[in-house]
Formats: C-alpha cells, sequence, structure tokens
C-alpha cells in the first residue's frame, strides 16, 4: 500500500506560485534536495501521495495533492547542466518556484491536483494528525492552539503521515485521483 507524506511550501514559494500565475495549474514536477534549502523526498516511492501544505495566519491550506510517478531525470527535464551557472532543470523553468535552483535539487515527477490556495485543513482535524517515522514512532502536530497553527516548525519537512491521518487529510481534499 502506498504511503503518504506532508510536505511545507513556504510563503516564498507560494508568492512566486501565484505571480507566475500558476494557481489552478497542475504542477508535473517537484523538487527534492540533499541541502536543508529543500526537503529531501527521500523516503517517496512511485504511487506514493504527497500533501504540500501552506501556513497562512495559523491556518492550514492542503495546496495540491501529488502523486509521485518517478524520480529520474526525463527529456522533459532539459539538457542536464555543463557548469553551475547553467540552470538544473530548463524543461521545468515554469515549476522552478518548486526547487529547481535549490542545493542538490533532483526532480520528482508527479501527477497532482491543481495548485490552489482555498482549502484548509479544519482546525479540529490538526490536532488529531499524526506522522510515523521509519521505527514506527509517531508523533503530532505541535502548536495547535484552538484549532489553530501558532508556529508551523513542526510541519517544516518532508514527513510520513500514519494511515488514519492520511486518511483524513484525503477526506478533506477529495477523493479525486490526480492526473
Amino acid at each position: 500500500m502506498p504511503d503518504a507524506f506532508t510536505v511545507l511550501w513556504t510563503h516564498d514559494t507560494c508568492r512566486a506560485l501565484r505571480q507566475a500565475g500558476r494557481v489552478g495549474e497542475r504542477p508535473p514536477v517537484a523538487f527534492s534536495g540533499i541541502h536543508s534549502s529543500l526537503p529531501a523526498w527521500s523516503g517517496a516511492r512511485a504511487g506514493d501521495e504527497v500533501y504540500a501544505l501552506h501556513v497562512n495566519r495559523c491556518v492550514v491550506y492542503v495546496v495540491s495533492r501529488m502523486r509521485v510517478i518517478d524520480t529520474e531525470r526525463r527529456e522533459c527535464c532539459g539538457t542536464a547542466p555543463a557548469t553551475w551557472r547553467d540552470p538544473a532543470f530548463p524543461g521545468h523553468d515554469a515549476w522552478s518556484m518548486l526547487g529547481a535552483g535549490g542545493c542538490g535539487a533532483s526532480v520528482v515527477h508527479v501527477d497532482a491536483t491543481p495548485v490552489g490556495f482555498d482549502t484548509p485543513v479544519p482546525g479540529e482535524l490538526l490536532s488529531r494528525l499524526t506522522w510515523r517515522n521509519r521505527r514506527g514512532q509517531t508523533r503530532g502536530l505541535k502548536y495547535v492552539v484552538d484549532g489553530r497553527l501558532e508556529r508551523s516548525v513542526s510541519l517544516q519537512g518532508f514527513y510520513r503521515l500514519t494511515s488514519a491521518s492520511a486518511d483524513e487529510l484525503r477526506e478533506v481534499v477529495g477523493d479525486t485521483v490526480p492526473g
């Protein structure tokens, strides 16, 4: 059975998506990294779901639900850079704000729902969401006060959801298959 993960998209990333006119479009890629400047999607495999989240004024939004297709560089990515000055993924310039220029960035091809900022995670669900690590230990979301997320630090990164939390987030977004 596929796993489900969350990734936090920062204000800068979401602002860039809006400014580039990407709201309502389906991202074909996301980017993983080996440096702290990008979340490492190292646990994700083909078929896994990833919920891109954004926090604005203490409300958590699901920006897009993505299903991982693969993590291989393809023709659509464009020519690999010959020097450090060359763009890493010229074929995906339209989505570069998702981390194409990050240190050690690698491509993750996805089927995704359209980018949007109008799907809030209900406040009562925030206190129930749980993630599990590779050893099976679970943790909840910190800093939830009266259904609002006061600090986003416990969302920063790329984390595996428990199956119950993945089911609840799927209900929030709807069961429409991305792509």
